[in-house]
């Protein structure tokens, strides 16, 4: 095992060690925390996670990904029927105002593309096929996400999301990182160890880029919290029941689309796991007297997700979808 794959391994760990970190220097020094706390500077870190996040999605193998049909509809089905649903019904339970409503549509209507592919592979589900539908997923998500935003609050979204700065945003930390990977991977295909050398190096930019992310949003707004702790409050028990309802539901649709057991798993993780830090530019790009609330809803759930995927990674393999279940058809096309 190389040195990044033994990091990628042990990024959970550090991640909650970063949390930790920034939680404490964020209430412990507030003030000394401001001089990270610069929209345009966050931006340029996240753009630089996406880039390296999109280095490692196979674009260009995107005809491959679509050979397992049955698997890429089951995964789009948990994530954009059953997920969606799922969604509505708690987000009854929640306070009705537009920017927690927002926040937690943002967070949870994304399927995530990056680490659920390392929690897959640890709770023994087909990382592969999970990594080979990252870049359908990613697509489906930006084109589906404004169209369910508008379903669940009309009228509401235009009042707290503006276009210029959303687009902006999009163009520049999702957009243009987007784009850059893409011709990076194109130039490796013609040139194989120039190309190659380059898309090693960026291999080593997401858990890293991540890790100082999570460390420069929690840092400096966790000292604001106190502000909306009431509303922070009432969205936890939301992403914890969203967890936990997920992998009931998710089975069923293995079961129907009739995976393999390991493919099956790998769909229950992509069900239950969130894209929060790919939606964090766009809260990010809201108005300033709604940005930190919309963006402490997100690195929230994240916080949530975390504990959660420490469960998942052992709940998943040994209680919800075991390696003697049988569908009797137990194949993948």
């Amino acid at each position: 095992m190389t040195a990044r794959e033994k990091l990628e391994q042990k990024q959970i760990w550090l991640y909650v060690a970063v949390l930790v970190l920034a939680a404490g220097l964020g209430l412990l020094a507030p003030t000394r925390m401001t001089i990270l706390d610069n929209h345009i500077l966050i931006s340029i870190v996240i753009a630089g996670l996406m880039f390296g996040m999109f280095t490692q999605i196979p674009f260009t193998s995107i005809k491959e990904s679509l050979g397992n049909r049955r698997f890429i509809l089951a995964i789009l089905t948990a994530n954009y029927i059953a997920v969606p649903i799922v969604v509505w019904f708690l987000s009854r339970f929640l306070p009705d105002q537009s920017p927690v409503l927002l926040g937690v549509y943002l967070v949870l209507l994304a399927p995530c593309i990056d680490y659920v592919i390392v929690f897959t592979h640890l709770g023994r589900g087909n990382e592969k096929a999970m990594l080979l539908s990252t870049p359908i997923l990613f697509v489906t998500q930006m084109l589906l996400l404004p169209l369910y935003l508008w379903v669940f609050m009309g009228k509401k979204t235009s009042e707290v999301v503006k276009p210029g700065p959303f687009i902006e945003a999009f163009l520049i930390i999702i957009v243009l990182p987007l784009l850059l990977a893409i011709i990076m991977q194109l130039f490796s295909k013609k040139t194989r160890s120039g190309g190659q050398l380059l898309i090693d190096v960026s291999a080593w930019l997401p858990v890293p880029l991540m890790a100082l992310t999570l460390f420069m949003v929690v840092s400096t707004q966790i000292s604001k919290l106190s502000i909306y702790w009431d509303l922070i409050i009432k969205v936890i028990p939301i992403y914890i029941a969203f967890m936990f309802i997920m992998p009931i539901i998710t089975r069923f649709i293995v079961k129907w689309f009739r995976l393999d057991i390991r493919s099956g798993r790998a769909v229950i993780f992509s069900a239950g796991t969130r894209n929060s830090l790919v939606v964090l530019p766009l809260a990010l790009a809201l108005p300033e007297k709604w940005s930190t609330l919309v963006a402490a809803i997100i690195v929230t759930q994240t916080i949530v997700e975390l504990a959660g995927e420490l469960i998942y990674v052992r709940v998943v393999p040994n209680l919800v979808l075991r390696d003697n279940v049988d569908w009797n058809e137990n194949d993948t096309e």
